[in-house]
């Protein structure tokens, strides 16, 4: 589970490459696929949109937020 500073976004990475991402009191507020290559993480939500991310120093930079693994 990685989770944004302020416990707002928590995001988990299940092993199928499917993505489930929790914001606020909202479960499963985006769900889809993702892949990794390299320290790049990128994302397809099921209504298509892409987003992408940067693991960098054991932390996930992605959207604007900064996540640590829980």
């Amino acid at each position: 589970m990685w989770v944004d500073d302020n416990d707002f976004v928590r995001q988990e990475l299940l092993p199928d490459g499917r993505y489930d991402e929790a914001r606020g009191d909202r479960p499963s507020a985006y769900q889809g696929r993702y892949w990794i290559n390299g320290n790049r993480i990128d994302y397809l939500d099921d209504l298509g949109f892409w987003a992408f991310g940067e693991f960098q120093d054991g932390s996930l930079h992605h959207a604007g937020y900064r996540f640590t693994r829980r």
